[in-house]
């Protein structure tokens, strides 16, 4: 998601919020729907009760943060009829992104702009990048975890793992050792090197891997030799296309520490509710 899309997604998001009397700042369910991509009600209020269920396992008051109100709307034949509706407070609609369809962008988008108070764009982004390379970082993990799982299966123990991986590592770095780019990017021994990579190295490794265990599993390959020759032929095939576009892995910049930025959204996000007015200490919607 780039600049200009976030800025028109906040533009929007800004735009519905209303306040109560009493000032407490609301979003309605129906209004927001759209914006975190879905189409039918059904599917969305899904996602609302689910949110509601967070709410309380949170120890939260439900009605505090969810309002259900009635509207009126006019069908297309000119008659008339109630629909269910709520007014969100930020809390709640933060909750509701958390519960959506992961594999909308505009939730990722959600998730961000309402955890943060001051919503100012630069911090959306700062979340959404985040967000964006968190996920990247747990599919590398997820396939990793499949790779180890396909050769222990065709007669690899763990230090062959070890050895495969190091490889990978070396083809895809231009020749550098995982251990060289642990010194160059300042990585502790200890730490694993994904977590301070950017999200376009980490999505590189990823494929490379899930290449690896495609081949793997489509011939079968068995032995360290030939699952060794797979996955380096697979990180050179992903950095010379990543060559083709002018970048070199092993010459991108390190990535914050991916832990440290786990713990400040977390932190951030134990907030968000103490933060966020509560419908219990404001009156009623100025429309409703």
């Amino acid at each position: 998601m780039d600049k200009k899309q976030i800025g028109k997604m906040k533009s929007s998001f800004d735009d519905m919020a209303q306040h109560t009397e009493d000032g407490v700042e609301f979003w309605y369910a129906r209004g927001l729907m759209s914006n975190l991509g879905y189409d039918r009600w059904e599917n969305f209020s899904n996602a609302i009760e689910r949110a509601v269920e967070s709410c309380e396992k949170a120890g939260n008051t439900v009605s505090d943060h969810f309002r259900e109100v009635t509207k009126m709307v006019e069908l297309g034949s000119g008659a008339h009829r109630n629909i269910k509706d709520y007014m969100l407070t930020r809390y709640a609609c933060y909750l509701v992104a958390q519960n959506g369809d992961p594999r909308k962008e505009e939730i990722a988008f959600a998730q961000s702009y309402f955890a943060v108070q001051t919503r100012k764009q630069e911090v959306i982004e700062e979340r959404i990048a985040y967000i964006e390379r968190a996920n990247a970082r747990d599919r590398l993990k997820e396939s990793e975890k499949r790779l180890s799982q396909n050769i222990y299966e065709r007669g690899v123990d763990d230090k062959g793992f070890g050895r495969i991986r190091s490889k990978g590592d070396t083809a895809l770095f231009g020749g550098n050792t995982t251990q060289e780019m642990k010194k160059k990017l300042g990585v502790k021994e200890n730490r694993p090197l994904a977590d301070f990579l950017p999200t376009l190295t980490i999505a590189a490794k990823n494929l490379a891997t899930e290449m690896t265990n495609y081949n793997v599993e489509e011939k079968d390959l068995q032995g360290e030799a030939p699952i060794t020759e797979e996955h380096v032929q697979n990180n050179r095939t992903v950095r010379k296309m990543l060559g083709e576009r002018g970048i070199k892995p092993e010459e991108l910049p390190p990535a914050e520490d991916i832990k440290k930025l786990e713990r400040r959204v977390k932190s951030q996000e134990k907030k968000i509710a103490g933060e966020s007015d509560g419908f219990a200490n404001g009156g009623n919607a100025n429309e409703v």
